[in-house]
């Protein structure tokens, strides 16, 4: 009996899970003719304590994006970096090491070099906005050694040419 009600459990999470969210609709408690009442979504706000590695994360915002072949800082990668700045100064305990990544495009010795050339695009920026760089204990460039995303389209490849502030 117990197996039966979590492989129901289990085949209900996997279905929901395939969903597109184009043709969703809000879950209710009115009766659905199926015989199988819906309970409502109820939205769960985390909130990450201040000065955490998880407040950095979700309330700044860790890694900035980059143009193909490009390693110069956007206007909105810059304001991030200035964010970082920011809460890296209201919170000095923090050190940070700066990754810089590429996506899968190109040779791996190409790809070392343009991830060191946005890590360090980065760390300057951050250091000419007052950020001691002592605070800087890495620079690191993995390449396309660590992809965020998997895939071989646009989309993957955009996520993954970034630069990374990891506080330490």
């Amino acid at each position: 009996m117990k197996f039966k009600i979590l492989a129901a459990a289990a085949a209900l999470l996997l279905a929901a899970g395939c969903q597109s969210d184009e043709n969703i609709e809000p879950a209710t408690t009115a009766g659905t003719g199926t015989g199988i009442e819906t309970a409502p979504e109820i939205a769960v706000i985390e909130t990450a304590a201040p000065g955490s590695l998880e407040d950095f994360v979700a309330n700044v915002g860790d890694r900035v994006f980059f143009g193909f072949d490009r390693y110069d800082l956007t206007p909105e990668a810059q304001a991030l970096l200035q964010a970082q700045v920011a809460w890296l100064q209201t919170y000095p305990r923090y050190q940070v090491v700066i990754e810089g990544h590429t996506d899968e495009r190109g040779t791996r010795e190409y790809n070392l070099a343009l991830g060191e050339r946005r890590a360090n695009a980065a760390a300057n920026y951050m250091v000419a906005l007052g950020l001691d760089p002592n605070r800087i204990v890495q620079v690191i460039s993995y390449g396309k050694e660590r992809p965020a995303v998997l895939g071989s389209d646009e989309i993957a490849w955009a996520q993954n040419r970034r630069a990374v502030t990891v506080p330490q």
